[in-house]
């Protein structure tokens, strides 16, 4: 069995909506069917038993080594954690070849699970031994290190569940939520309104102490040191037992609490050094320690936490008692579960010695143990939820000193005996405050209800119903994407929308480029929708980014497919016919919002046509005849088309129609360019999908030009010495059967005498560059032939050959020329050019070849 090329499926993509690694797999002739391969399935399963409870099917049917990879990458991800259930294996066209996809949570688990599940299977074909358990371990390990950790995981989930987009932006835990102009940004429980001054307040905590001092806030009396002598001084000024802390610590490292001896705050004080080279010295408030979760003007959780500890049995020493404490599968070694081992460290036994104990001692049964002095979780404390019992006054000062310092979302620390009573009945204080707290110990803590601080951290940051998405049109077909990008784009800026914009030839922002090529991929389509002035975004969405990684989002408002057509790359990456191809194009259209969104479909292409059924939203139809039979029945529903009425494109709903006429749409030339009235028809339909007035729509179509600033390679038209030239990007046999229909549609620059200079992409089916010159043979009289700057696989001359045979039988031409260079070749179509004459320019470097031509029309202007 041979793995390769594994991809990611990032997004919804042609098998589901969940990411997946995507393999190609050779499988030998014995390798087609396991159960030719004597003792294989016993094998398997004696190194994964739990296979067979993952996939009943392999018990007695037939399955390739494909399909065992499958199972088994499934099923390993399953059984180390990971909430993964969706796989499929689908035999390709060449026999013994297979493509495998499993789904997966974290990319890098999935990747490992198939590299782990292709050594299984070959452990169980070759029986060699295969260690489960490692590669459990393994997976678990990884998934651990690369998953969020459990704060910002809350808010994520939180975000996800009110349909709120999200990416993650590091492989740390910065993330984006929502698109364009309606982004925010978190970093684990910090947001994007979260100031920097507001931390670096918090993180002074004599400076937060002043400021909740003038606020009325009950806070520890104290000062900052100067050195270990200073200390001393300062605990002997406040005359009781003192906390020794850094001034800009955090999670509670280098904190010593309930210290009465200058022996105890000299090396307190040393601890905090190193911590810090500022050290704070304050009055030790008795009590217990509480965290206080703020958010906005909110508390949304309240924890008693307590320091870490283990109680005495009578038999087991302190050290192994710890150990039995940190075998609790809930404690871990960081944040990423509920609990955190306990350390048992210099600080650990120094906290014994306190009490007369060591790591070798035996406590008695029932004996409390305690290992610090804090009580932080992130040494090993536990906590307890007591959000239920606090006093509604207390809850006012932890909001007040929350606002104070200017934090959005607080820790609040503070000590007292109880949270029932108002925090200045009892004494109690706030000793600290906390900028991007941990929220595990409110999420699931070791007693009481864990509390949605997710929730409510989302709440803070989006209104009630905002979902943080901008309007999204993705656009597929085979011809007309690019033009009714544009045109969508056009209607959205006169609404008065900033747009980002990708396809075949860049991103644009608000109009301007900001990258070049062929931009009508995934990355392309995240990168618009992460830039902060997109206020609705149009995406053109071609079948290769789907393929290869999945779409860019994870569903659109409207969806548009122009047409489907032969030639658009078949035969690449198993999509070998028209079919697959729009199995391809309509993952758009199975992504579209649902209920609300709308796919607007190409009522006359019945592939197109059939998508409709895949839409979870509603659908409009379009075509030239009001009467095609899908048509009429969606119009004798009710439902939405549009159509061509005479010189008017007309949407209709009911008993209600719009109008919109052809002379005030440039791109259509007055209605004579085909072609252009279905592109026009398609852009209509978002426009109106997206609930924009019909005035809008109107100016949006009247703004757009069809020129080489506007659409570069999209039937451009320039005038040469009274002739006509026609640029154009058509690169397939529907799209070049367009052109001759619409020149044909053009009697006033169709031309006494015509000529095309054309070339072939070579991933093109041969039959499929033939027919190009096949259907360009009958329409013109020279046909100018050149080679691509990249012949894309093909021996040189291969592509030209072909173009010849295309040739063999044409009707109208009669002169066949071949040169070497597409700017040769475009200069020799000129050179023969007369007044009346008509020369389309099939163009491969559209940029470069369209500069060319604008030279050389300027040159002979002047």
């Amino acid at each position: 069995m041979d793995v390769s090329r594994i991809r990611a499926l990032r997004g919804p993509n042609l098998w589901s909506r969940h990411t997946a690694v995507e393999a190609i797999v050779s499988c030998s002739e014995v390798e087609r069917d396991i159960n030719s391969i004597p003792g294989f399935e016993t094998r398997l399963r004696e190194r994964f038993p739990e296979i067979a409870l993952l996939q009943p099917a392999l018990n007695g049917e037939t399955n390739s080594m494909a399909h065992i990879l499958e199972f088994a990458t499934l099923g390993l991800q399953a059984q180390a954690g990971c909430p993964v259930t969706f796989s499929r294996t689908a035999q390709t066209v060449e026999p013994g070849v297979y493509q495998v996809i499993v789904e997966y949570s974290e990319e890098e688990v999935g990747r490992l699970a198939l590299e782990l599940g292709q050594a299984l299977c070959q452990a169980a074909f070759d029986d060699q031994p295969f260690d489960l358990a490692d590669a459990l371990h393994r997976l678990r390990e990884l998934d651990e290190d690369v998953r969020l950790g459990p704060s910002t995981g809350s808010i994520v989930y939180a975000a996800v569940a009110r349909n709120i987009p999200y990416r993650r932006l590091t492989k740390g835990s910065l993330v984006q939520f929502g698109w364009g102009s309606k982004q925010r940004r978190i970093q684990a429980a910090e947001t994007d309104m979260t100031s920097a001054v507001a931390e670096s307040i918090a993180q002074d905590k004599e400076l937060t102490k002043k400021l909740l001092q003038s606020a009325g806030v009950p806070v520890p009396r104290g000062r900052p040191v100067a050195n270990a002598e200073d200390a001393w001084v300062a605990a002997q000024e406040i005359g009781s037992a003192v906390v020794v802390k850094p001034q800009d610590g955090n999670q509670g490292k280098g904190v010593a609490v309930n210290l009465t001896t200058r022996e105890q705050v000299l090396a307190a004080y040393a601890v905090a050094n190193k911590i810090s080279d500022d050290v704070l010295v304050e009055r030790y408030i008795t009590g217990q320690d509480h965290r206080f979760l703020v958010v906005g003007s909110k508390l949304v959780a309240a924890a008693r936490r307590e320091p870490p500890m283990v109680i005495g049995d009578g038999v087991h020493t302190v050290r192994q008692l710890v150990e039995q404490v940190n075998a609790d599968p809930r404690r871990g070694t960081g944040h990423a579960t509920s609990l955190t081992k306990i350390r048992f460290d210099e600080i650990a036994l120094a906290r014994l010695a306190e009490d007369g104990l060591n790591a070798e001692s035996v406590p008695a049964k029932g004996q409390r143990v305690i290992l610090r002095n804090n009580a932080n979780l992130s040494t090993g404390g536990s906590a307890t939820d007591v959000t239920d019992d606090v006093h509604p006054d207390f809850a006012a000062r932890a909001v007040a000193a929350a606002q104070m310092v200017g934090l959005d979302i607080a820790g609040v620390d503070i000590v007292c005996k109880n949270v029932h009573r108002p925090l200045e009945e009892q004494g109690g204080g706030i000793v600290e405050l906390n900028a991007a707290p941990g929220l595990r110990m409110h999420l699931q803590p070791s007693y009481g209800k864990g509390r949605a601080v997710g929730e409510a951290i989302v709440a803070n940051m989006f209104a009630d119903g905002d979902d943080a998405r901008i309007p999204l049109v993705a656009v597929a077909g085979t011809n007309g994407k690019t033009t009714t990008v544009r045109l969508i784009a056009s209607i959205l800026g006169s609404h008065g929308h900033r747009v980002g914009m990708t396809s075949t030839d860049g991103v644009y922002i608000q109009g301007k480029r900001i990258d070049t090529g062929d931009c009508s991929g995934p990355k392309s389509a995240r990168n618009v929708l992460m830039h902060p002035d997109v206020d609705a975004a149009v995406l053109e969405t071609a079948r290769g980014g789907v393929l290869r990684e999945g779409l860019g989002f994870d569903r659109c408002d409207v969806a548009v497919v122009t047409n489907i057509g032969k030639g658009d790359h078949l035969g690449l990456s198993y999509i070998s016919t028209v079919e697959d191809l729009s199995v391809v194009k309509r993952v758009i259209v199975q992504n579209v919002k649902p209920e609300t969104g709308y796919a607007v479909l190409n009522a006359a292409d019945p592939m197109v046509a059939r998508m409709g059924d895949s839409c979870p939203g509603k659908v409009i139809f379009f075509a030239r005849d009001r009467n095609h039979p899908v048509m009429a029945m969606h119009r004798a529903q009710g439902k939405r088309i549009i159509f061509l009425d005479g010189r008017d494109i007309v949407a209709m709903e009911g008993g209600s129609e719009e109008r919109i006429a052809l002379e005030g749409i440039p791109v259509t030339a007055n209605g004579a360019i085909g072609f252009q009235i279905e592109n026009a028809m398609a852009a209509t339909g978002a426009g109106w999908a997206l609930g924009l007035d019909w005035a809008v729509i109107r100016a949006g179509l009247a703004a757009f030009r069809n020129d080489v600033a506007s659409a570069p390679g999209r039937f451009n038209l320039f005038d040469y010495r009274g002739a006509t030239l026609i640029a154009d990007y058509g690169h397939n046999p529907d799209a070049i059967q367009a052109l001759v229909t619409a020149i044909d549609g053009m009697p006033e620059k169709s031309g006494k005498r015509r000529s095309v200079v054309i070339s072939g992409a070579g991933d093109r089916r041969d039959e499929d560059i033939r027919e190009q010159t096949e259907i360009l043979g009958d329409a013109f009289d020279t046909v100018v032939l050149y080679q691509d700057q990249c012949q894309r696989g093909r021996a040189d001359g291969e592509v030209l050959a072909l173009l010849h045979e295309g040739l063999k039988n044409a009707k109208r031409a009669k002169e066949v020329k071949e040169i070497r260079g597409e700017f040769l070749a475009i200069d020799t179509a000129l050179a023969d050019l007369e007044a009346g004459d008509l020369c389309l320019i099939l163009v491969d470097q559209v940029e470069e070849a369209l500069a060319h031509i604008g030279k050389r029309v300027s040159e002979e202007a002047s």
